[in-house]
């Protein structure tokens, strides 16, 4: 039987800080970083390059901090550094399934992490390690999924996939809603005119303006990740 070949040589990965937390209610469950990353191995192993943008919602989430009154930035600077935490997590447990693994930050900590470069970022790629980008774009205001899309763009992913917890993009939350209507497909423009949630408006007009597909997929189904880097129809494809 000959070997399936992935459609995709280069990939940007967004997961939530959420996607971390398995069934608790806060912070990171290890045995759920370890199947994540037994998931993410199984993408390695057909030699495709893979970047990680880590969100930092199981942690502390700045939209939180801003409603409870602190101020924006600090509020979303404690944000950033959960998603440090949520780096050093994934990449212990990516070590442990024996693959190389750099974590990257906006945020430079010393001894811990460290600093985003784009050669460098590239050159992991290439040299078979795969990448965690944390800590955003460095900058308060600005999600990770717009993160996502620029580390996206700088390192020439050839698409995002979004992990959630549902199986793609639908009309309204399914979780909330029994009458949403899920999308196979959609346009970007869609998307905006719209007002779905998929992610923020500067992400998805980032990939617009880019030509970058983004795909969704429901990460709690397990093998939905390579089903997507194998070209199988899974989630909806954002174009």
């Amino acid at each position: 039987m000959p070997k399936v070949k992935p459609v995709y040589s280069r990939i940007l990965l967004k997961l939530s800080g959420e996607s971390l937390l398995g069934q608790q209610d806060y912070g990171i469950s290890v045995s759920t970083a370890k199947a994540i990353a037994h998931e993410i191995r199984e993408i390695h192993d057909l030699n495709v390059q893979i970047g990680i943008m880590i969100g930092g919602g199981n942690i502390f989430r700045g939209i939180y901090g801003t409603e409870a009154g602190m101020d924006r930035a600090s509020a979303d600077y404690m944000g950033l550094l959960a998603t440090m935490i949520n780096g050093i997590a994934l990449q212990d447990a990516l070590e442990k399934e024996g693959i190389g693994a750099r974590h990257m930050s906006a945020i430079e900590i010393s001894g811990v992490v460290e600093p985003f470069v784009r050669r460098n970022a590239i050159k992991y790629l290439e040299t078979g390690n795969i990448l965690i980008f944390s800590a955003g774009t460095g900058n308060p205001y600005f999600t990770t999924d717009t993160a996502a899309a620029l580390r996206a763009l700088e390192i020439g992913a050839q698409v995002i996939l979004k992990a959630t917890k549902v199986d793609g993009v639908y009309s309204a939350d399914p979780l909330q809603d029994q009458k949403a209507q899920k999308f196979e497909s959609i346009e970007y423009i869609d998307v905006i005119k719209k007002g779905l949630r998929v992610m923020d408006m500067t992400a998805i007009s980032l990939c617009k303006d880019n030509n970058v597909p983004i795909i969704v997929f429901n990460l709690r189904k397990k093998g939905n990740m390579k089903r997507v880097v194998l070209g199988q129809k899974v989630g909806t494809r954002i174009f």
